[in-house]
């Protein structure tokens, strides 16, 4: 019983360590199921006690900062209806601010609502539409295939670069009503995740200790970490397993 008590301890412990110390009990439970382990939440939870195994999600969560509006007449094409979406159907965004060496910089992240992966990222010292713009020039997929492009107002979406980005590739443009951070929900919570297991876990000495962290991260975002809305899938998991069923 003792070997089966330590094995178990060991496993619960690889699993945090893994996922950079994020899951909680109801993800360490499902990762263990997957290797056919059946335990409940109870004991995993004594076990992290046990180990001092904490959460980041125990960190308090940062409050957002107030930005410009867009005051376009663009209406919300997506009305909140953020599940069920095709592949790059609906591609959403939004920007954060991030400590870099005593200084706020600023990235920007590009979300595909069919399977919430982030298929484009930048990170940089302005809080400006050329952020946007280099986040879609690194995007990890064909542009073309993008529907529609939804944002809040925040003015740094309003701009004759971006404008001619979406008019080039024939994106529909949509944005969510003044004021209602609802509207955008799904990039409000990814960065509500951003923030919790990334932005304030480390100290930037530079932007390009950042870059190269970020881009670490995004990849084990989209490729390791498993996400509830998914079914406890990856994004890359779930995009093939149901991109495969169509075909």
């Amino acid at each position: 019983m003792k070997n089966k008590k330590d094995a178990m301890t060991e496993d619960v412990i690889k699993i945090f360590n893994e996922s950079r110390k994020n899951y909680g009990t109801r993800k360490i439970k499902k990762k263990l199921a997957d290797d056919g382990k059946i335990v409940s939440r109870r004991r995993i939870g004594r076990i992290m006690r046990e180990n001092g195994l904490v959460s980041t999600y125990t960190i308090a969560q940062y409050k957002p900062h107030k930005k410009p509006c867009n005051e376009d007449k663009t209406t919300n094409k997506v009305k909140r209806e953020f599940s069920d979406r095709e592949y790059l159907e609906v591609v959403v965004s939004d920007l954060t601010y991030v400590r870099v060496a005593g200084k706020w910089n600023y990235v920007c992240i590009l979300i595909d609502l069919f399977n919430r992966e982030i298929i484009g990222y930048s990170a940089g010292p302005k809080k400006d539409a050329l952020l946007v713009y280099q986040a879609f020039s690194r995007a990890n997929v064909n542009l073309n295939n993008i529907s529609i492009f939804h944002t809040d107002r925040g003015s740094e979406f309003k701009n004759n670069v971006i404008e001619g980005l979406i008019k080039n590739f024939n994106i529909q443009r949509s944005l969510s009503k003044k004021g209602c951070p609802y509207d955008n929900a799904v990039a409000e919570a990814t960065f509500k995740v951003f923030k919790t297991e990334f932005a304030n876990r480390y100290l930037f000495k530079s932007l390009e200790d950042l870059n190269l962290e970020l881009a670490d991260y995004v990849n084990w975002y989209n490729n390791i970490r498993i996400h509830s809305t998914l079914d406890y899938c990856t994004p890359i998991q779930f995009k093939r397993n149901t991109l495969k069923k169509t075909v």
